[in-house]
């Protein structure tokens, strides 16, 4: 059985731990994410933890439920940092934009918290005011509801996706990373044109493209594609052809 999470009055300490430091929730995931970094996605245990805190680690599971619902709130923090850095403009293409790379740059600030909990959906208030805010801008843009949940979905994927791979290069030691990006230079430059002609041709464009991220790129595509189908909507909307507009989903299509 779950452990009973203590409501936060109830469960504040009486006196600092042995840093001096009150234990909150938002201390706890600060310095997951420190612990995170040093000692990368599989090196977060409890134990660690409160050696961090300087607290016994039993009285983290006053405040979380286990180390499951604390990965849950590392995620939440990622996801609302990223809307906490953003701002809306009141163009839907370019607010949706923006919000995608600010996803992106969160979790790829902290590439190890990233690898832990870019697949996780954590249900908690700073996630789901994110959601919030991609559906509002998506209706408010005028795309019917079986349109935006559609492209909600593929944008929320595309962005977290995105960002566990990454996530994943940069969480590599600096020497294996550094040999990953040089492989471009050092093998693929140099295979022989007779053998792989389009390789060689474009040897130099990979050199310079390869270590950076398609995230951007296929962004803007996914938004391309959005804008193409929010304007047929609107022209079937005014010609009453509705050929043009979105079907409902098939049965069992989520």
């Amino acid at each position: 059985m779950a452990k009973q999470v203590v409501p936060e009055p109830a469960r504040r300490r009486r006196r600092p731990t042995q840093q001096g430091t009150v234990l909150s929730e938002r201390l706890i995931v600060h310095t997951a994410l420190r612990v995170l970094r040093e000692h990368g996605s599989t090196g977060l245990t409890a134990r660690r933890l409160g050696t961090a805190l300087g607290a016994d680690p039993s009285t983290l599971y006053r405040y979380f439920a286990g180390m499951d619902d604390l990965t849950r709130a590392i995620g939440e923090e990622l996801m609302g940092r990223a809307l906490d850095s953003w701002s809306a403009a009141g163009e839907w293409r370019a607010d949706l934009r923006a919000l995608g790379l600010a996803i992106h740059s969160s979790y790829l600030a902290h590439p190890q918290a990233a690898a832990l909990t870019a697949s996780r959906v954590t249900g908690r208030p700073r996630e789901i005011a994110v959601d919030e805010t991609i559906l509002g801008i998506l209706r408010t843009a005028g795309f019917p509801d079986v349109a935006a949940v559609r492209l909600y979905h593929a944008f929320i994927d595309l962005s977290l996706a995105f960002a566990a791979l990454d996530a994943g290069a940069l969480a590599l030691a600096e020497e294996a990373r550094t040999t990953d990006e040089e492989m471009w230079t050092s093998t693929y430059a140099r295979l022989p044109a007779e053998s792989y002609p389009h390789i060689a041709a474009t040897a130099r464009l990979l050199a310079a493209r390869m270590p950076h991220s398609a995230y951007p790129v296929v962004l803007d595509t996914l938004l391309d594609n959005a804008a193409a189908q929010l304007a047929a909507t609107r022209s079937a909307a005014t010609t009453g052809d509705r050929s043009a507009r979105p079907e409902a989903p098939p049965a069992g299509d989520s």
